[in-house]
């Protein structure tokens, strides 16, 4: 069906670029100081606003008629850009608000894994005059690695039930371009009134989220355990 394909493309871009997005803006803030904790605390603010809220702001931002970042972009050659009102942009859309909002909770997952990092590796890496390439490749990436994996279960289960974003700005259109299970079960549910059919996309869906907890837990009891092994050598 057309919101199968919607499904995957929606989270793994979102997953990606936030885990990009999050880790690098982690590495500039991982140093403590003032201007560093200033710049985290805002980065912060969009994960304090209500997803919902946030995209009802974006609809404003973003209005065909009224709205300031089309303005902005006429400057640049790009007119009447059709965001959420056109099949071609709606997944480009809803992808830029879901990482404004949730990107500053990866930030918050890795940069406190940064600062919790043995400093020895580190240290015994600048003596040898190891380059700072060699240094985020094979010591900080894979000590870092347990935190990516912990943010990317997070934000991969809280996507999977993403509602109120998709919800908000397209309502699973134009068509069926954004259509996704929970907001085709809310549809069926409210809209058609068909429950026996909503009801079962939600078990789907749980069964889903059910997996790839299992999996997600299990690897990563098994990366805490070699972790463990590797630091105690």
């Amino acid at each position: 069906m057309e919101y199968d394909k919607s499904f995957f493309n929606l989270y793994f871009f979102t997953i990606i670029i936030e885990l990009l997005l999050g880790l690098g803006i982690a590495l500039l803030l991982a140093k403590r100081n003032w201007l560093n904790n200033i710049l985290g605390v805002l980065l912060v603010l969009p994960l304090m606003i209500a997803p919902a809220l946030a995209s009802l702001i974006w609809r404003l931002l973003i209005n065909p008629n009224f709205g300031i970042v089309n303005y902005l972009l006429s400057f640049i050659g790009i007119d009447d850009f059709t965001w959420a009102s056109h099949p071609d942009t709606v997944l480009f859309t809803l992808i830029m608000v879901d990482v404004w909002v949730f990107t500053p909770f990866i930030m918050i997952l890795l940069l406190a894994g940064l600062r919790s990092l043995p400093r020895q590796p580190f240290e015994a890496a600048e003596l040898d005059g190891v380059p700072e390439y060699y240094k985020f490749f094979r010591i900080t990436l894979p000590m870092l690695f347990p935190f990516i994996l912990t943010a990317s279960l997070f934000r991969l289960l809280e996507s999977i039930q993403q509602f109120d974003i998709i919800y908000a700005l397209s309502q699973g259109g134009p068509g069926e371009s954004s259509m996704v299970f929970q907001v085709s079960a809310y549809l069926q549910t409210f809209q058609y009134t068909n429950i026996g059919k909503a009801a079962a996309m939600m078990v789907v869906l749980w069964a889903i989220c059910y997996f790839l907890c299992h999996v997600f837990v299990q690897q990563w009891h098994k990366l805490k355990i070699k972790t463990k092994g590797e630091l105690l050598q």
